[in-house]
């Protein structure tokens, strides 16, 4: 199955806090959207592999994603080397994406800029025809893809282009709350941690609310670039 893009989060919920209103849009338009997590979240304060199993899952079908993978990375320790390069460049031959989006490329949990450099590294290496990789025991093709961009993530990260989500904004929060265990519930008997408060789920519309108001909308989702962003005309920017 060839995806025209292809998100990877470190952790499940990453993708959906970071660009989940940009990917519910380029759906909308007829896109084909992947997400492959690198851990299972194992070592979230609350919840487990397993419940993230299921909230992952949950997340994919609000999201009408046409496919979600693991790698098993292990969460918190998983380093950017040969053999986790390798398990991502299986993924970009297999899927053959046009875009890849990536991590925040610096942030507070150490996973986040580890698997954007991983996964980025992964997508230059993935374009190399001297590097074999097989899958269900065929040789894979190379493949690089054109475009390479970072979600922003904890840190208010400047971003380099602004996506216009105004009207995914709901199906994102939607998604985000999929992930039950992991977000305000003033129910909760378990531990709390920085993720957990209202404040945190509220920042993720004030967030997308603010780079709204900066391009003029009433929500917007940011992205860093790898190099320069080209366009055919002034027209093309808004």
């Amino acid at each position: 199955m060839k995806l025209d893009i292809l998100a990877f989060g470190a952790h499940p919920d990453d993708v959906e806090l970071g660009c989940g209103a940009t990917i519910a849009k380029e759906i909308s338009l007829g896109k084909s959207v992947g997400i492959i997590d690198l851990t299972r979240g194992e070592l979230g304060t609350r919840g487990t592999a397993e419940t993230r199993d299921i909230e992952a899952s949950n997340a994919s079908k609000i999201l009408k994603v046409s496919v979600r993978g693991n790698l098993g990375f292990r969460d918190g320790f998983f380093k950017n080397n040969v053999k986790n390069q390798l398990e991502i460049i299986k993924m970009l031959r297999k899927y053959k994406p046009e875009i890849v989006l990536c991590n925040a490329i610096e942030d507070r949990h150490i996973d986040h800029g580890k698997g954007s450099k991983l996964v980025s590294d992964a997508c230059f290496l993935s374009g190399l025809v001297k590097i074999e990789t097989s899958l269900d025991g065929k040789i894979q093709e190379v493949w690089r893809p054109k475009l390479v961009y970072h979600y922003i993530q904890w840190k208010n990260i400047e971003p380099d282009f602004v996506v216009d989500v105004s009207d995914f904004m709901e199906i994102k929060m939607e998604a985000i709350k999929a992930y039950q265990t992991q977000f305000y519930n003033p129910n909760s008997k378990e531990p709390e941690s920085p993720i957990t408060s209202k404040n945190f789920l509220d920042s993720v519309l004030y967030r997308a609310q603010d780079l709204g108001r900066l391009i003029g909308s009433n929500y917007g989702e940011g992205f860093t670039v790898e190099r320069y962003l080209a366009v055919n005309s002034l027209n093309d920017l808004k």
